[in-house]
């Protein structure tokens, strides 16, 4: 999981003296390599032992551990300055075409290094075993579950989505420990999601969570955690580029729970060839 992806998914979650960390790594990574904790203490203004929660925070044991990960991340990184590319009111049709693509993408890098590929096996492992998968998302995350318990039908396995969470809390009441509640939340602080998460795991359901990196309410509770990046500093696509990132998962989980699953890949054919006839009639 590359740190600058962590840094980047939970920079609006930072104190004072985490920013300044965060920032200075961000921008003068390669200066890491060569630093102490007490030397970074001194370069940014903040104390030795800010440096080490900062690095604790960021889920390493200590400050070697974070500088061995800053490194790594600086051997592997990919170029992604355009993710803070700012659409202005004076760009052009063009100008905002090329600045959303390349956000994308670098949203898309940044979700795929915070998603191990254990993680995403332990998700798809989950998906396999589920006797009935209810997801749950409200707002712009409601999109991408409906998205989500559609793909997943088609692959014949029961999945049940609706938009109104008092429905969501029945669903979530009838489950047992043969089944899987999915909780897609960018936030990963939403009440009423966190309710039916807790409703579920009464009943011993599993629970996979699709949230923003770090810990929450509903990342807390699972089973099995996923993370979405996103870009706080690009308000006005910033709902755009969590879509992007949730819906980046949902396909990830979908196609590999096909090459997991030749019972999986059937019922993708047989319910891919009913839409085309029932399209062409």
């Amino acid at each position: 999981m590359s740190t600058f992806a962590k840094i980047k998914a939970i920079r609006g979650t930072l104190s004072f003296s985490e920013q300044k960390l965060a920032e200075f790594t961000l921008n003068s990574p390669n200066a890491i390599r060569d630093l102490s904790s007490i030397e970074l203490a001194k370069v940014t203004g903040v104390s030795q032992s800010s440096v080490v929660k900062f690095a604790q925070k960021l889920g390493y044991k200590g400050y070697p551990n974070f500088k061995l990960a800053v490194i790594d991340a600086l051997n592997n990184q990919v170029n992604d300055d355009s993710f803070h590319a700012k659409v202005t009111l004076s760009d052009s049709i063009s100008q905002i075409t090329n600045k959303l693509l390349l956000s994308k993408v670098a949203v898309l890098n940044d979700t795929q290094a915070l998603n191990g590929v254990n993680q995403i096996q332990a998700a798809v492992d989950l998906l396999k075993v589920a006797k009935h998968v209810l997801i749950c998302g409200q707002g712009g995350s409601a999109v991408v579950a409906k998205d989500f318990a559609f793909k997943l039908q088609q692959t014949g396995i029961l999945a049940l989505n609706d938009a109104d969470s008092q429905t969501q809390m029945v669903c979530a009441s009838t489950l047992s420990k043969d089944d899987l509640v999915i909780a897609i939340s960018e936030s990963g602080e939403n009440k009423d999601i966190k309710r039916i998460v807790e409703v579920a795991k009464a009943n011993n359901c599993k629970v996979l969570s699709i949230t923003r990196f770090g810990n929450n309410l509903i990342s807390s509770r699972a089973d099995v955690s996923l993370y979405s990046a996103s870009d706080e500093d690009c308000l006005r696509m910033s709902s755009l580029l969590v879509r992007t990132a949730q819906q980046f998962i949902v396909d990830t989980l979908c196609v590999a729970l096909t090459q997991n699953s030749r019972h999986g890949r059937k019922h993708l054919e047989k319910s891919t060839e009913s839409i085309s006839s029932f399209r062409q009639h």
